[in-house]
């Protein structure tokens, strides 16, 4: 399975009474697929996947399945700290037809390396489907190594790995043990294209929520060996993938995109709104960008 280019970790937009905005979401997607993302991921951490129910979840991956009809990849979140609830969202996600899924390292218990390698091996030999590995140990409290990645790399459907850690030796490690045998995302709008060019071939990004054609140029110019073009559209950028993580994400991406006009609507709790002044310093770089829906 190819992956490359611009992926958007998509939000899951509510309704006023907390309800999935369906309506809202197929919009979202329309925005994205018109505007010539690579693929989109459903229910991962910017879905705020840790809050929805399964049924909710199952809704949102099989509505973004069913409304992108192969325009693009879909590659449905099916994350747990729980192993066999991981087995259970991949097959449902096999079943409707996403073509891959994306499997965040199992968050709180805090597996040890054997631990994460038997629940990838669990996840990979009971589902045939493409698997794309998901470090964010920021998040996750556990960081998933450079050695237990290439043993994990003798599986012939993990194809990828979305990689958050932030450590640029890290991921350079990865690249060197692994090479063509995995593919690298950026899971980090900020390290893109550093990441790039120790071998990454796209990203999985939030600030592509709003500004898709301009991430998507900015992989474009490097693939095309245009470095200068590529750098300048990364510096461009850099101030907004900074301040789309100056509180918890997603909600600066959820509050661009209620003021852009977006279906985004609110949070769930324990995520709340941002602070008055950060909101404030957001909206006014957003201002500066002309982002236009």
């Amino acid at each position: 399975m190819l992956l490359k280019g611009c992926y958007v970790a998509v939000v899951t937009p509510f309704a006023a009474d907390g309800s999935v905005d369906e309506k809202g979401l197929r919009s979202n997607i329309d925005f994205l697929l018109e505007r010539g993302v690579a693929g989109i991921i459903p229910c991962g951490t910017t879905g705020e996947s840790a809050t929805l129910s399964w049924k909710e979840h199952n809704y949102v991956v099989e509505t973004a399945v069913s409304h992108v009809r192969g325009r693009a990849q879909v590659i449905a979140g099916a994350g747990s700290n729980n192993t066999a609830e991981s087995l259970t969202a991949a097959r449902f996600a096999k079943e409707i037809g996403a073509d891959a899924i994306l499997s965040i390292t199992p968050y709180y218990n805090k597996p040890t390396q054997e631990g994460l390698f038997l629940h990838y091996q669990a996840l990979a030999s009971r589902v045939d489907i493409p698997i794309v590995l998901y470090n964010v140990p920021g998040r996750t409290g556990v960081n998933l190594l450079p050695d237990t990645v290439e043993r994990l790399c003798a599986f012939q459907n993990i194809v990828a790995i979305k990689e958050a850690s932030g450590d640029l030796v890290q991921i350079s490690d990865i690249h060197r043990r692994c090479g063509q045998r995995l593919t690298i995302l950026s899971g980090d709008d900020a390290l893109t294209l550093p990441m790039l060019l120790l071998g990454a071939t796209g990203v999985i990004s939030v600030a592509a929520n709003i500004v898709p054609e301009r991430v998507k140029a900015m992989i474009d110019a490097f693939t095309l060996k245009n470095l200068a073009e590529a750098m300048a559209m990364h510096e461009q950028l850099l101030p907004l993938f900074r301040t789309l993580f100056i509180e918890t994400s997603p909600s600066p991406i959820k509050s661009a995109m209620n003021y852009l006009g977006f279906a985004a609507g609110p949070l769930r709790l324990p995520l709340a709104p941002m602070s008055e002044m950060n909101r404030e310093k957001l909206i006014t770089l957003i201002d500066s960008y002309k982002i236009k829906l």
